[in-house]
């Protein structure tokens, strides 16, 4: 039975190595860039403040737009070029996420916009899970290459085992014959 799981860790985690080499590289260097979004601000702009916090908006929804409008590289013609806004009054700003990954930092009290950068974070996410080429390989590349390196670590971890578990048995054995 051993030599057969033996037999079978080896081989799996040789070929599986290969099998998901390309997803695991995409999905490792996606997340160390995700994992330092705040730090960076290539991947993501920086949360600036407004002039004052917990503020009432004094901006309506109209002024927005016309903000968002009057910035040429967030390309907003209306509101379905925005795809989210994040309103964030302790800050005393709202975030104003376009569809083509701009963002937009506007300043709830004056209007003013504080930010106005590309945020990357959004497309690295997607990425990072597949979704940006297909909902068809993020299921069906990279769940199973999730799948796949689940597999790595365990028979990984059964051939680190493997080598303490032969001297094991054969100090038993040798302690045995000595007697």
């Amino acid at each position: 039975m051993s030599k057969h799981v033996n037999w079978w860790s080896r081989r799996l985690h040789r070929w599986g190595a290969l099998a998901c080499a390309l997803p695991l590289v995409l999905v490792i260097t996606t997340g160390l860039l995700l994992q330092v979004k705040k730090q960076v601000p290539w991947v993501q702009p920086p949360t600036q403040r407004g002039e004052t916090s917990n503020v009432d908006p004094d901006q309506s929804w109209a002024d927005l737009l016309a903000i968002a409008r009057s910035v040429p590289q967030a390309g907003v013609e209306s509101w379905e070029d925005i795809v989210r806004l994040d309103v964030q009054p302790e800050r005393g700003i709202v975030k104003i996420r376009c569809r083509n990954r701009w963002e937009l930092q506007v300043d709830l009290a004056s209007g003013a916009v504080l930010s106005s950068s590309d945020r990357r974070s959004d497309l690295i996410e997607s990425l990072h899970d597949g979704s940006f080429f297909s909902e068809f390989v993020k299921l069906g590349v990279f769940l199973p290459s999730g799948a796949i390196l689940l597999a790595l670590w365990l028979t990984g971890a059964w051939l680190w085992y493997l080598p303490i578990r032969t001297r094991r048995i054969n100090r038993r054995r040798f302690a045995g014959n000595s007697g």
